[in-house]
């Protein structure tokens, strides 16, 4: 279904729920630049690092398309596990998982109520910008912590830059991307102004650092399209 939840005046601030969950994967293709490119990478990032009967986390994973993908990309005999908050997402995950013929674990709980096995490969793609900072760096430890030595955490943010003037610049590029992809003016601003407060992106030095202070000996940048960034952190001595 086309992404129209914007459309109309807004009447609450932006959440995971039924209407969003409906329109979710062609919201992600519009509005996140290169998504697809950021999938593939993704995918053949997580893979390097997996073997057979490796364990993969998706935190936040919504409608399951990066474990999907992975699933039909893997020679190995992967546990794929996605967690998420929202019931909306995780059906749709289900169907679409089903029709795949790909058996995914869907758990539907708060990321801070589980306890992570130790595993190969966790995977987070625009959810900790939506986690309070400081439950966010308790997050990554607790991810650290529960890879195993050599595994890998890959996510996907949307980043601010510390300079006011390029950090306008970076947004009115993003915003012309939008408009490109059929957005007008009017959802744009209503999706601005519901992701307020609850959208609060880092800068890539301040995600470095979030990483490395958690225990992680590498941080790079696989992907960066001006706002938007995908990141790899390995475990290793």
């Amino acid at each position: 279904m086309k992404d129209e939840v914007f459309k109309n005046k807004i009447k609450k601030q932006f959440e995971f729920d039924e209407e969003v969950a409906s329109v979710f994967d062609d919201m992600l293709n519009r509005s996140v630049p290169y998504y697809s490119l950021m999938l593939e990478l993704t995918t053949s990032f997580a893979l390097k690092y997996c073997k057979d009967d490796s364990r993969i986390y998706d935190l936040g994973c919504s409608t399951a398309s990066t474990l999907i993908d992975i699933a039909k990309k893997s020679e190995y005999e992967l546990e794929l596990i996605g967690i998420d908050n929202s019931d909306a997402m995780l059906k749709r995950a289900s169907n679409k998982a089903k029709a795949y013929g790909i058996d995914l674990t869907l758990l539907n709980k708060d990321i801070f109520d589980i306890d992570f096995k130790t595993s190969s490969v966790i995977i987070s793609n625009y959810t900790l910008q939506f986690i309070r900072p400081l439950q966010r760096e308790q997050l990554i430890k607790k991810i650290y912590d529960s890879l195993e030595e050599g595994g890998v955490f890959i996510f996907s943010e949307k980043v601010i830059t510390e300079d006011k003037i390029l950090n306008k610049q970076f947004i009115d590029e993003y915003y012309g991307f939008k408009k490109e992809q059929g957005y007008s003016e009017f959802e744009i601003v209503q999706k601005r102004e519901s992701l307020e407060n609850i959208l609060i992106p880092y800068s890539y030095e301040e995600n470095k650092k979030m990483v490395i202070d958690a225990g992680f000996k590498h941080f790079d940048c696989l992907f960066k399209w001006v706002n938007f960034g995908t990141f790899i952190a390995i475990k290793r001595k």
